[in-house]
């Protein structure tokens, strides 16, 4: 699903809907390879998606309708591009405030006040 040498896959998990739509939402249109090597090149190597944990999700996404598809021909073969929808962008600011509140949340436990 992922390549993930520094940490837990299991923290990526569920986390991967969150990257997708706040990616599309900063670019605004990118296709599948594009998607993975910004990922890679945005954490130095230490997350790499695998086409089986990239493809599902964003068949999904188009399926909720958050995302729409266009297709571009390069050469001979045909590029998926995908986008967010209007609703796909109201979902990218719900889903980055829930996992920002997460991570505060998270911090909240790991790193309580002394003082209680």
């Amino acid at each position: 699903m992922y390549i993930c040498p520094m940490h837990n896959k299991e923290l990526l998990k569920g986390t991967l809907k969150t990257i997708i739509l706040k990616l599309l939402e900063e670019k605004g249109r990118m296709y599948g390879y594009e998607i993975t090597q910004t990922v890679k090149g945005m954490t130095e190597g230490q997350i790499q998606l695998t086409e089986g944990a990239l493809y599902p999700t964003l068949h999904k996404l188009e399926a909720d309708g958050f995302v729409t598809t266009e297709k571009e021909k390069i050469g001979k073969r045909v590029r998926k591009y995908y986008s967010l929808t209007p609703n796909g962008t109201k979902a990218a600011a719900v889903k980055v405030a829930e996992f920002e509140e997460f991570v505060r949340l998270i911090g909240l436990l790991l790193h309580p006040k002394t003082s209680m």
